[in-house]
């Protein structure tokens, strides 16, 4: 048999191999957008409530800032359970390393490489309060926009509670 008879079949082969190539190109990307750049993440539940929704909330999470160390007071953070490693779950940084965190009962100082999360929804939230301060590599990446449900479209801002200072205990100098 000579190559003539396999001649034809070249082009629909190359075009094969040429098609396959643009999938894996579109997947190697896909992969390297979602775990390092920016990644969609569903939310559910009554422990962000009101900012996220009860039903369901599908927000945007960028992953940048934990890699550059950009987490703040405030930010809305996907974090990985330190209680369920194989739950995510979504909650507010209250605390960075070294602040003071607590209520009327107890206070904290939050301990180095470590945050205090708590959800918005402070009767209906297991978080930090239950479990203490949670390592700062359990950190997946900072929400910053609601997708879905279309009333709740837009940025997640972050969060600042204004406090006096005399009602932190504190004295003004």
């Amino acid at each position: 048999m000579s190559l003539q008879v396999f001649r034809h079949w070249i082009p629909t082969v190359k075009d094969a191999f040429d098609r396959t190539l643009m999938v894996a190109k579109f997947f190697c990307s896909l992969h390297v957008t979602n775990t390092f750049l920016c990644t969609c993440a569903l939310a559910m539940g009554p422990s962000m409530l009101p900012t996220l929704n009860l039903t369901g909330s599908l927000v945007l999470v960028e992953r940048l800032s934990i890699r550059f160390g950009k987490m703040a007071s405030g930010d809305v953070v996907l974090i990985r359970s330190p209680e369920e490693p194989r739950k995510v779950v979504i909650k507010r940084i209250v605390g960075v390393e070294g602040d003071a965190v607590g209520n009327e009962e107890a206070t904290a100082v939050v301990p180095k490489g470590h945050i205090w999360i708590e959800g918005d929804n402070k009767h209906n939230s297991r978080d930090s309060r239950q479990f203490g301060p949670v390592p700062y590599g359990l950190l997946e990446g900072r929400v910053f926009w609601v997708m879905w449900p279309p009333e709740d479209f837009g940025s997640v801002g972050r969060k600042v509670e204004n406090i006096s200072l005399e009602s932190a205990g504190c004295q003004k100098t």
